[in-house]
């Protein structure tokens, strides 16, 4: 029988680590929140941005390693990654305690129960009754492993493991076997690496140093190469063929064995420098109390009033939790150039994260922003191009725009400092002036010599239709740190390419009620009624495109489509800068309305789909913020809860937990530009403790389950009527009150959010 529970406040001889409010925030996180189903998060411990992630590896399939039982551990690798689809990145350096012969390479076993909190694993393995418990440092992995009383305490450690390997060589977004090593360098010590490459992006090879040193002497080992045994034997160099290590500690002594796991990106003697400049004692309980220090210093930036029942603040802060996993800040770890900028890593991908999780970065932990944003510019510096994506210090793989131009222009109107605006508009010039040379798949963008000629990327050029409306914005972005520096010309010639998105707009096009919609033309600017069914050059059969078609898998490849992930119904209303001008293109207001109530009312929309997460917001530019909050609220009851299946699509690096947590808040984004748009918030109160010093306090007066639509609004105690607020006024610090009501009124209706035509 299987257990699992989050582990609270009953872990206080573990180390309680308070902010300086006093709150125990971690006590909120639960990191089994969409652990099953379509959630795919990390459940293991991990600091904020951190480097190693240490958890259980539940076969080679997961994403994130774990699976629910009935699969068995297979072991504890020390980095994943977190909420991802495609396939698998990482699983490298596996851990696994076992009791008996060091005779076979196999160890994999069932787990009785586990628990899981912030920064905390238990498991306990069966049938060999052994307990394993993890915790970590930012780029050290610790375990505890608790043996039965006189049973051989023995351990497997594995350089060859890893996640998504796949019997067909260099099948697609399948990681493939490189090289690895291992050495047991004295009783207490064993060093190694394990190279890999591929997975999701397609990724070129990646190395993973490893240090593992232990408090209890090895009394005799095993090492391996291939399938075959070493006995006695200290090292197993790398021959392109995976390498280990089977252990057995000595007798006597005390029935738990500590292990440090250091890693690197760089060597051996650097992941074993990490170890002791990070963890150089022994005491478990110290460590997780400085792990879930720095968590509670980043969750308590948002406090939430006593009286948010427990459920909600569980659902909030285990959101803000997932957004603050990736990308992984490996400062001072990058193999493949030296410089004095912050370097993060996985970034998986921009395309799922521009939308909210960085905004929320912004918001909460501007610094780190500012160190993200800085590293993409210093990628661009060296790789020569902005990523959309990026793991394994590889770019790739871009699925829409490139959209680190909207991280740089959101970081610029919100006046972030620290951050060369200069060369930032340089990245995102490149971006859109020089085509990757057949590598689009990896950075840049795909189809832009047409796209620069045409206006539109023509159907033919996979992706074409979410690529032409994600360059536009990406466009509008260059157009507005480009007039914020001065730029005209460059200024001139973006603020007309962001309506491109206008050249495949087809008016007139009517379905299911709506008119107008994203529609394929070919580069002779003629509308496809029908598209090509596959690549066959005789028969050429063709078949009907409709708004609501999803041609792939079954008449194109997954990134062969129209659009990526998504329909025309979704993808239409996707013009996050123009959103005045879609509606009138659409009809008008009332048009509009009835659009976007067919589009939730016949569950055309998505809400595990990134381009629609402003979707539900969009009643605002028509006037009516309590239509915006009356879906919202209907979307977040319907899909979020705190069980393990409690998201509804892939986190994607807490793209779908941040958009959770802003509408909580009662705020959206708008990436890429200055304003949040303002919904009736799920919590009587919060307060945002900034960076600077200065709090700002959303108040819901009147607050109840039935007052769910804001009436009116003060700023600092002055009338304030619409339903936007600028990044600046949040940033000076005050206090937002906001009168609720059964019933909507007038409030939000005349000021409506910004026209970014206008720009």
């Amino acid at each position: 029988m299987r257990h699992c529970r989050i582990i609270g406040l009953t872990l206080g001889f573990l180390g309680l680590a308070l902010t300086a409010q006093g709150q125990a925030y971690h006590q909120y996180v639960d990191p089994m929140i969409g652990s099953e189903g379509l959630g795919r998060v990390f459940i293991g411990p991990s600091y904020p941005f951190g480097m190693v992630k240490p958890g259980p590896d539940c076969t080679s399939s997961p994403n994130s390693g774990w699976l629910a039982e009935p699969v068995p551990v297979t072991g504890f690798a020390q980095v994943h990654v977190s909420g991802t689809g495609g396939g698998p990145k990482y699983g490298n350096i596996l851990l696994m305690p076992f009791s008996g012969a060091l005779d076979k390479l196999d160890q994999a076993a069932h787990r009785e129960s586990e628990d899981v909190a912030l920064g905390y694993y238990r498991a306990v393995l069966v049938p060999s009754r052994i307990k394993v418990e993890i915790t970590a440092s930012h780029k050290v992995s610790f375990y505890r492993l608790t043996y039965p009383a006189k049973q051989a305490k023995a351990l497997k450690i594995d350089a060859g493991f890893f996640l998504g390997e796949q019997p067909v060589p260099d099948a697609r977004e399948a990681q493939q076997f490189v090289g690895s090593e291992i050495e047991v360098v004295s009783d207490t010590e064993i060093r190694g690496y394990s190279r890999i490459r591929g997975g999701w992006n397609n990724g070129g090879a990646y190395t993973v140093y490893f240090a593992a040193v232990f408090d209890a002497p090895v009394a005799d080992f095993s090492t391996w190469k291939g399938t075959k045994l070493f006995p006695g034997q200290r090292a197993q160099v790398d021959s392109g063929e995976k390498t280990g290590a089977l252990l057995h500690f000595k007798d006597g002594g005390p029935d738990s064995v500590k292990v440090k796991v250091g890693i690197s990106f760089l060597s051996t003697a650097k992941a074993r420098e990490n170890i002791g400049a990070e963890i150089p004692g022994w005491d478990f309980g110290p460590v997780l109390g400085r792990l879930r220090s720095r968590w509670n210093a980043l969750l308590g930036r948002v406090e939430l009033d006593k009286t948010t029942p427990p459920d909600q603040q569980k659902l909030f802060y285990t959101s803000l939790y997932h957004t603050m996993l990736m990308p992984v800040n490996r400062t001072d770890e990058n193999p493949l150039w030296t410089s004095a900028q912050p370097y993060y890593d996985d970034f998986y991908a921009i395309w799922d994260t521009f939308r909210s999780s960085n905004p929320l970065i912004t918001l909460l932990a501007p610094k780190q922003e500012a160190e993200i944003v800085n590293s993409l510019i210093n990628i661009y510096q060296h790789d020569g191009y902005l990523p959309d994506a990026r793991s394994g210090n590889a770019n790739g793989r871009t699925q829409g725009g490139s959209n680190a131009e909207v991280l740089i222009a959101d970081a610029f109107v919100k006046k972030l400092p620290g951050i060369d605006y200069v060369q930032g508009l340089a990245a995102m010039l490149k971006d859109a002036t020089v085509p990757p040379g057949g590598n689009e798949e990896q950075e840049g963008r795909g189809g832009l010599p047409e796209y620069n000629r045409l206006g539109y990327v023509p159907h033919g050029v996979p992706r074409a239709g979410n690529r032409t409306l994600d360059y536009a914005y990406d466009d509008f972005c260059i157009a507005t740190v480009a007039k914020g520096q001065g730029q005209d010309a460059v200024y001139q010639r973006f603020r007309r390419q962001a309506s491109n998105w206008q050249n495949l707009w087809r008016d007139g096009y009517r379905n299911h009620g709506a008119t107008g919609f994203i529609m394929p033309r070919d580069a002779a600017g003629k509308w496809l009624d029908s598209i090509p069914y596959g690549t066959s050059n005789i028969q050429k059969p063709r078949f009907v495109y409709t708004p609501l078609m999803r041609e792939y898998p079954w008449y194109v490849c997954h990134w062969c489509g129209f659009f990526y992930e998504a329909t025309s119904w979704e993808y239409s209303l996707s013009v996050p800068h123009q959103v005045p001008v879609v509606i009138a293109k659409s009809g008008g207001n009332a048009a509009f309305q009835a659009r976007l109530d067919t589009l939730f009312e016949k569950r055309y929309y998505n809400v595990a789909n990134e381009p629609s997460f402003l979707t539900p917001s969009l009643y605002h530019w028509i006037g009516r913020p309590d239509l915006s909050s009356r879906r919202i609220r209907r979307i977040i009851a319907d899909n979020f809860n705190t069980t393990h299946f409690g998201l509804p699509g892939n986190d994607d690096s807490g793209a779908m937990s941040s958009w959770l947590a802003f509408q909580l808040l009662g705020l959206y984004p708008n990436a890429g530009q200055s304003y949040y748009l303002l919904n009736a918030p799920l919590v009587r109160q919060s307060v945002l403790h900034q960076e600077g010093g200065k709090d700002f306090t959303i108040t819901a007066r009147n607050f109840s389950p039935t007052n769910v639509y804001i009436t009116a609004a003060r700023l600092n105690g002055k009338p304030f009527k619409q339903a936007w607020i600028e990044h600046r006024d949040i940033v000076r610090g005050g206090e937002l009150v906001l009168e609720m009501g059964a019933q909507p009124s007038t409030w939000g209706t005349t000021i409506l959010p910004p026209d970014g035509s206008k720009l």
